[in-house]
């Protein structure tokens, strides 16, 4: 299966797992679900039959709250039956809301924001005293770099050069309520992880070319981790998700919510790839074209004044803008 093929995948698993859970966070599942699937299909080296291998490389998904994603990476490579994912966050299923590491092929459970880059790092440093050649990869989402563990973290990285250290900020400019610029400014990204000595690679962490350069790229580092900063769109694939705050929490619920989301998918389904839930689509979908104004599931009747709270920064171009200086 090609990453192409894989990203799909993932996002059909994604809004099938929370749709069936009510399990929340389909935004972010939707945003990293292109790296996810560039490192599983082209990057990681790892042996689903042997997921504990000492020889493997290791993998964090630090923004434990995009379990979904990993999930459905792990049962498309081989490490467990897709099946099970239909148990996501059901009670007794080893597929906990956040990551588990009661699944084959997880290294550590993540949820608590902040930690993932911290034991990853700690992870590389071991490795390079054993003389190994293994990488270690860790995603963490951007309003998780609020945390000042993961600078902690950085430092540490840089100050033991360890090269065999990848990390991939999922860049999609959100967190919990917000943009990244309103809660706490990040900004200029890049030049902040540069300064903590790092490696830093700015790419459209959506474009599957891109994101395979940028990880062949940190393989030629020689002195320094490497952090490679996607900028991603939250809920990319899915028109009424991109870029709106409630779907960081929200769910697709049965309706026309879920039925406009697997027909989007569909429309975008890649050759060679099989839908195990709904095979041709939904029959006559709700996709609900007509919106009166007054659904609950649209960010301006969810919090009416959102839309007009005073932002410093909008959009991808308006951040673009204030690297410039204008």
């Amino acid at each position: 299966m090609n990453s192409q093929q894989l990203a799909w995948k993932i996002r059909r698993h994604g809004i099938e797992m929370t749709h069936l859970s009510g399990g929340s966070h389909i935004g972010a599942i939707l945003s990293v679900a292109d790296i996810m699937a560039v490192l599983y299909a082209d990057v990681l080296k790892i042996d689903p039959k042997n997921p504990k291998s000492p020889d493997r490389d290791r993998f964090i998904l630090s923004k434990g709250h995009a379990g979904a994603s990993v999930y459905a990476a792990l049962a498309e490579s081989g490490f467990f039956p897709v099946e099970e994912l239909k148990t996501h966050y059901q009670n007794g299923s080893r597929l906990s809301g956040h990551v588990s590491h009661h699944l084959p092929g997880v290294d550590l459970s993540t949820g608590s924001l902040g930690h993932g880059l911290s034991v990853g790092t700690g992870m590389a440093y071991a490795l390079k005293k054993d003389g190994k050649e293994n990488r270690v990869f860790v995603v963490l989402g951007d309003g998780e770099c609020n945390e000042g563990s993961v600078w902690e973290a950085a430092l540490f990285a840089n100050h033991f050069r360890l090269n065999n250290l990848i990390a991939v900020v999922d860049h999609n400019r959100m967190q919990s309520l917000d943009y990244n610029e309103n809660t706490l400014e990040i900004e200029n990204f890049a030049s902040k992880w540069k300064a903590f000595g790092w490696n830093a690679i700015e790419i459209d962490g959506n474009n599957h070319e891109e994101l395979k350069k940028a990880f062949e790229s940190a393989k030629t580092e020689k002195d320094k981790p490497t952090v490679i900063i996607a900028n991603t769109t939250k809920g990319k694939g899915i028109s009424f998700m991109e870029s709106d705050i409630l779907w960081h929490y929200r769910f697709p619920h049965e309706g026309w919510e879920y039925d406009t989301a697997v027909t989007e998918l569909h429309k975008i389904k890649p050759e060679g790839v099989e839908d195990i839930y709904t095979p041709n689509g939904i029959e006559n979908p709700n996709l609900n074209t007509e919106l009166d104004g007054s659904d609950h599931t649209m960010t301006e009747t969810w919090k009416p004044d959102f839309l007009q709270t005073p932002r410093r920064v909008n959009t991808l171009s308006d951040v673009e803008k204030v690297k410039e200086g204008k």
